[in-house]
């Protein structure tokens, strides 16, 4: 007996004895994009001085086959740092920070991306922790043990409260949840204009000020997925909107890119594509006891599920771009926005199956003017102006067609 719990306890929760290869990096003027063949667990980065290097650990993966590469950023070299971590280490050829990354929907590449910077600000970035990037929850190397049911929506030290509703105490009024993209130890996007400004503070600035227009309303309730400096890890984000049985669910990021030119804000609407994916994902994720805009999944096969998924995310789908057409709209004569603005992508926040959902990227951190208005009391009241008066119509719309 004692033999047989031996062995059932080393399978459940043993460390990992088999680890992904890395398989490709490429290096171009702005990013280094690293490829496995499997999926891992996680990547963190941290800086080192004299020489100047960006480090990145990624736990459970080997070096594989990939040696030296070079590139305008400068000289890459891979090595393992202990046998379940590749160890990625970047020789820059001038300072430069990253600014943000993160992993493809499938887990099995990692983008991440560089910002010129003067030497005082690397040398700043030195003293920062490391910056965590998690695969997508479906697709990470450790699997939760079998004992684990659930994750808390919060941080631990929340005690897994759901943020505060304010606005109006009418439950029948619409409920919308902004959220103010990074956090905590993720910073998101730097700026070298302004004094450094990050994107976690500029977000959470302007969800502040979009919420504190739309409660002046008087016509829906708002809350924010995080209120202060705090990280939520991603599906936990658009979870608090699902938890909330929320109406709307509004994500506010702050855009950077290589070239300083880039400008104006983008409006992001999920793609079908990654709907399809996601349907299917989250079909076997709930083993069909999840409630999809009050469809009980319980008593459906896998095909006739992952269907109702679909079709239930392809009605938000629509609204969504309903809404951000409208945004756009709205937002056209006040808030500068960048050519092409609404854009269709499969940001992980925007897969609430039955949650109309937008990822604002209300402008370029990389860019001085855009820096400048996001910044300024004007510019925050624009965009939640803006923001209030898309609200405000497209529920409106949304009446209107009952």
């Amino acid at each position: 007996m004692s033999m047989l719990l031996s062995i059932i306890t080393s399978l459940f929760f043993s460390p990992q004895s088999w680890a992904a290869q890395l398989s490709n990096v490429v290096i171009d003027n702005e990013s280094v994009t690293i490829e496995f063949d499997d999926v891992v667990n996680q990547a963190s980065s941290f800086y080192l001085a004299n020489p100047n290097r960006i480090v990145v650990d990624v736990s459970g993966a080997n070096m594989g086959k990939i040696g030296s590469k070079d590139g305008a950023l400068g000289a890459l070299r891979v090595g393992q740092y202990d046998p379940n971590t590749a160890r990625i280490v970047l020789d820059l050829a001038n300072p430069a920070i990253l600014t943000r990354g993160g992993f493809s929907s499938d887990g099995r590449k990692l983008q991440l991306f560089f910002g010129s910077a003067a030497t005082d600000q690397f040398f700043g970035a030195l003293k920062q922790s490391r910056m965590n990037f998690i695969p997508p929850f479906n697709f990470r190397a450790d699997k939760p043990k079998k004992y684990e049911v659930s994750a808390p929506i919060l941080p631990a030290d929340s005690k897994g409260k759901l943020p505060k509703i304010y606005g109006p105490n009418d439950t029948s009024l619409p409920l919308v949840v902004i959220d103010a993209g990074h956090g905590g130890h993720d910073p998101g996007a730097i700026s070298k204009f302004g004094g450094g400004h990050k994107e976690k503070n500029v977000t959470l600035a302007i969800a502040k000020a979009i919420r504190d227009e739309l409660i002046s309303t008087g016509r829906v309730r708002v809350a924010l997925t995080r209120d202060d400096d705090s990280f939520i890890v991603l599906q936990d984000r658009y979870g608090i909107a699902r938890k909330m049985d929320a109406d709307l669910f509004i994500s506010v990021h702050a855009d950077a890119a290589g070239n300083e030119s880039a400008s104006g804000a983008t409006v992001y609407t999920l793609s079908e594509v990654a709907s399809d994916r996601e349907a299917q994902r989250l079909a076997a994720r709930e083993n069909k006891s999840d409630i999809i805009s009050g469809l009980n999944l319980g008593g459906a096969d896998s095909s006739v599920s992952s269907i109702l998924i679909d079709l239930t995310q392809r009605e938000t789908m629509n609204v969504s771009a309903d809404f951000a057409r409208i945004f756009l709209r709205e937002a056209g004569p006040n808030v500068p926005l960048r050519s092409n603005s609404h854009r269709f992508a499969s940001f992980v926040v925007l897969k609430s199956p039955d949650v109309p959902s937008i990822l604002l990227e209300t402008g370029y951190l990389t860019n001085d003017k855009d820096v400048a208005f996001l910044t300024s009391a004007a510019g925050k009241k624009a965009i939640a102006t803006s923001m209030a008066d898309a609200v405000r119509a497209h529920f409106a719309r949304r009446i209107a067609a009952k």
